[in-house]
């Protein structure tokens, strides 16, 4: 395919763990159009509570370019790439509108909620307030930052409603 004919598109990058920003400002050194959405978000430290930006998307990154063979490159030689997100025929290219739609909403002073952290059934052990140290079953959220969790004791079970920011996933080697 000829090169004049390449278009550039939004694509989706898969970063390291906590690289996004590496990975941002390594492609926007080298003059690429990225894009690393963030929302504010209650900082979970313990001495205080501040809003703090941090990724919409954790471990992913937008990056505008053609493919073609010398950017395509490029791009995966960047610090904390570790590929395009895509299918066997290759990276699949993000829309440019939806591309708008989430700079608008990050763009807001408006709280963004997104996809959901747990799913029901996911055991789960609350690490913070009334009922730190117990552990459960994730039920449902029930809106406003408060999920039920299903707690197991003598054979019967009980519901106890908990902020979410109160629960971690408890890791399976602990399962």
């Amino acid at each position: 395919m000829p090169q004049e004919l390449l278009q550039p598109f939004w694509y989706v990058l898969h970063t390291k763990s906590r690289f996004e920003n590496v990975v941002n400002d390594g492609l926007y050194k080298k003059s690429f159009e990225v894009f690393n959405p963030k929302i504010k978000v209650k900082s979970k430290r313990r001495d205080r509570r501040v809003m703090i930006k941090v990724p919409l998307f954790p471990g992913y990154v937008f990056v505008k370019t053609d493919l073609n063979h010398s950017e395509y490159l490029e791009i995966l030689k960047t610090a904390g790439v570790v590929r395009f997100i895509g299918n066997t025929s290759g990276p699949i290219p993000v829309m440019d509108k939806e591309i708008g739609s989430l700079k608008i909403m990050t763009e807001t002073e408006e709280q963004v909620v997104t996809g959901t952290r747990f799913k029901k059934g996911d055991s789960v052990v609350v690490v913070s307030g009334p009922f730190a140290g117990v552990t459960g079953y994730f039920m449902q959220y029930r809106g406003q930052g408060r999920v039920v969790v299903d707690i197991e004791a003598l054979g019967q079970f009980a519901a106890v409603n908990v902020n979410e920011e109160d629960l971690e996933p408890v890791p399976p080697i602990l399962l």
